[in-house]
């Protein structure tokens, strides 16, 4: 007897679309109809899937975890890992294979931010709808399939990162802190802003402050400073005729030597340069 009902496609993958798209390896659905593992290693590939109904366990990074309707998984396949439904609750799965130039980077900045590789969305519909689309692109075999397979896959990996409650298991209020914190920084980028006075305005030890921030937001309050100080005075290098000095001092750069170092830093080429090919 079958010890599982599927629908799945297999897909490979274009030499354009493997060196500048990610792209699909196998997607489908499966149905569990008795208990079975199923284990893998070794793989170059990205498994993301979503309980449907039913659950299951998931063994990863050598802990096993229980899995119900309304988890998603968001696995690197190099790693070990085995996941079984149970025999109680059978489950029923959306999953989909992927790789890519860019996958492992998308990977581990995701793991960086403080994200959990198993997380519960507060919906699962939008992660389900790209599915969906992925899979009718590959049984329609349109000539933009890979493109828009990438566009779709793009979409999932972003719901990874915005609907993560792991993210926001600091608690609702330190959340919002964080927010608050963040649009201050960018309205006032371009005054001098210094970590204790920040963390003192907002009521938050400042080493908290910092981990926290980071976590939130995949870069230091310093980095989010500079962006923004950086994005102020290319908009007034193109829109105003004030000198490369004055526009260091109004974005809140110490000098005009510093800012020209960190502007061709960022954007590799000097003010000057950003204003005459602008």
């Amino acid at each position: 007897m079958p010890q599982s009902a599927s629908n799945r496609i297999l897909s490979t993958p274009s030499s354009y679309a493997r060196k500048h798209y990610l792209y699909i390896q196998e997607i489908g659905t499966l149905k569990s109809l008795e208990p079975h593992i199923s284990k893998r290693q070794n793989l170059n590939s990205y498994l993301f899937f979503v309980v449907l109904d039913g659950s299951g366990y998931l063994t990863c990074e050598s802990a096993r975890h229980t899995i119900k309707a309304g988890d998603c998984a968001w696995i690197d396949c190099t790693r070990p890992y085995s996941h079984e439904s149970s025999a109680n609750d059978p489950w029923r799965l959306m999953w989909i294979h992927f790789y890519g130039s860019q996958a492992k980077d998308f990977y581990e900045n995701f793991l960086a931010a403080g994200n959990s590789f198993l997380f519960r969305p507060r919906n699962i519909q939008p992660f389900t709808a790209a599915l969906e689309q992925i899979y009718q692109l590959q049984e329609e075999k349109s000539s933009l399939k890979e493109l828009c397979s990438h566009k779709y896959i793009t979409d999932i990996i972003t719901l990874c990162f915005t609907d993560n409650k792991a993210s926001l298991s600091e608690g609702y209020s330190i959340g919002q802190k964080l927010k608050q914190v963040h649009n201050y920084l960018l309205e006032n980028c371009h005054h001098r802003i210094n970590l204790d006075d920040l963390a003192d305005s907002f009521f938050i030890s400042k080493y908290h402050l910092s981990r926290a921030y980071k976590k939130a937001y995949g870069i230091t309050i310093g980095n989010t400073l500079t962006a923004g100080r950086i994005s102020r005075a290319k908009s007034m290098l193109r829109f105003s005729m004030d000198s490369v000095d004055s526009i260091a001092v109004s974005c809140g750069f110490q000098d005009s030597a510093y800012f020209i170092k960190v502007f061709k830093n960022a954007e590799n080429m000097t003010p000057s340069e950003y204003r005459r090919k602008w």
